[in-house]
C-alpha cells in the first residue's frame, strides 16, 4: 500500500498532464468567424470557420479538430471579397471603377450632350449585387427653334417625335426673293441651345448690263430679285466664253457675266492643216477662219528624216500664232516641193 500523500501527488500529476493537452483558441482567420468561440477546446472537439458576409470561401479547410497533442494544425482557410458583375455598358455614358469587389464603389457619368437619370454611384454589397440599378443617359433636348421672318424650316431628326434632341439638325430656307444670311443649318447642341438662327433678307439687283459683241435674251428693263437669272448670247461669229447665265446674288450684284470672244483668221494663203481630225486645205475650207478656243495643226518637215509632223495651235480671242517651223508652199513651188502633210509621218518613219 502506497502512503496516502503519494497517491494524491500522482493524481494531481496525471490531472496536470491531461490539462496540458487541451487546445487554445485557434488563430484568427481574416474575414472569418468561429462557430464555437471560447478560450479552450477539448481533445477531439471540432470547430468550423465561416466567412463573414461579403466574403466567400476561396481555399483551405473550414473544419478543424483539436488533436491529442493540444496544438491545432495549420489553418489554411482563406476568405476573399465577393465580386459583383460588371453593370455596364452605359449607353452614351462612362462607367468608372477601380475594383468590382465587395464594398467597392462604381461611378456613372454621361458623355457631352446627355443627362444622367438615376444614381451616379453604386456600391458592391455583401450578396454580390450592386446597391443601385444602372442609370440612363438621355439626350439633352432643345426648345422649338425660332423661325426666321420670311423663312421655313425642315427637320432632320435622330428619333421620331415632336421633341428635338442633341445633334438633331434643322435646315433653313427663305421664301422667294429673300436671301439667307447665316448658316443654312443649325444643330441642337450639348448646352440645350441651337447653334444659330439665320436671317432672311429681301434682295434685289439692278437691271443687268449687256456684254460687248453680245446681248441679253428676253431682257426686261426692271429690277430683279434674288436668284433671278438672265441669259446671254453673242453676235455671230463671236462665241460665248464663260457661264451663259448670270444670277442675282445676295449681295445685290450679278454673278460673273460671260464674254464674247472673236474668231481667228488663218494668217496664211495656202496650207494643208489638221482640223477636227481631218486634213483640209485652208484656201478651200477655212477662208472664214476658226472660232475662239478651236485648235488646228500645221504640218512641218523634218529635213534629216525626210518626214512630216504636226504642231497644234489654238485660237485665243482673235489671235492665232502659226508655228515657226511651218513653211508656206506657193502655188508654183508645189510643182516640185512635197507638202509635209503628204510626207510619211515622223512617228511612223
Amino acid at each position: 500500500m502506497y502512503p496516502t500523500g503519494l497517491f494524491f501527488w500522482m493524481v494531481a500529476l496525471a490531472h496536470g498532464a491531461l490539462a496540458e493537452h487541451v487546445c487554445p483558441r485557434p488563430s484568427n482567420v481574416p474575414f472569418a468567424i468561429l462557430d464555437i468561440d471560447k478560450r479552450e477546446y477539448e481533445r477531439g472537439e471540432e470547430v468550423t470557420f465561416t466567412c463573414i458576409p461579403g466574403y466567400s470561401h476561396h481555399s483551405g479547410s473550414r473544419r478543424y479538430t483539436c488533436p491529442w497533442s493540444g496544438k491545432w494544425p495549420i489553418i489554411t482557410l482563406r476568405c476573399i471579397p465577393k465580386k459583383c458583375p460588371y453593370p455596364g455598358p452605359l449607353q452614351n455614358g462612362i462607367v468608372d471603377f477601380v475594383d468590382l469587389s465587395y464594398q467597392s464603389l462604381i461611378t456613372f457619368s454621361c458623355e457631352p450632350g446627355y443627362i444622367l437619370y438615376g444614381t451616379d454611384v453604386s456600391q458592391c454589397m455583401a450578396d454580390g449585387q450592386w446597391s443601385e440599378t444602372l442609370p440612363e443617359c438621355q439626350p439633352v433636348t432643345c426648345p422649338p427653334p425660332s423661325l426666321p421672318e420670311f423663312g421655313v424650316i425642315s427637320y432632320h431628326k435622330l428619333t421620331p417625335g415632336n421633341v428635338s434632341i442633341y445633334q438633331d439638325m434643322i435646315r433653313f430656307e427663305c421664301l422667294s426673293t429673300f436671301a439667307l444670311f447665316g448658316n443654312e443649318t443649325a444643330v441642337c447642341m450639348a448646352t440645350g441651345n441651337w447653334s444659330g438662327i439665320p436671317e432672311c433678307r429681301y434682295v434685289e439687283c439692278p437691271h443687268p448690263t449687256g456684254i460687248e459683241n453680245g446681248f441679253i435674251n428676253f431682257s426686261v428693263r426692271r429690277t430683279y430679285h434674288y436668284m433671278e437669272r438672265v441669259d446671254y448670247g453673242c453676235h455671230s461669229p463671236y462665241v460665248l466664253d464663260g457661264p451663259r447665265e448670270s444670277r442675282c446674288e445676295k449681295t445685290g450684284s450679278w454673278s460673273i457675266k460671260p464674254t464674247c470672244k472673236a474668231p481667228c483668221k488663218i494668217p496664211i494663203k495656202r496650207a494643208t492643216v489638221l482640223y477636227n481630225g481631218r486634213k483640209i486645205k485652208v484656201q478651200d475650207d477655212l477662208q472664214e477662219g476658226i472660232q475662239h478656243a478651236e485648235t488646228i495643226s500645221f504640218f512641218c518637215k523634218n529635213k534629216e528624216k525626210a518626214c512630216g509632223y504636226s504642231v497644234p495651235t489654238q485660237c485665243i480671242n482673235g489671235d492665232l500664232i502659226v508655228p515657226s517651223c511651218f513653211k508656206e508652199i506657193g502655188r508654183f513651188e508645189s510643182l516640185w516641193k512635197t507638202d509635209p502633210a503628204d510626207m510619211t509621218a515622223c512617228d511612223d518613219a
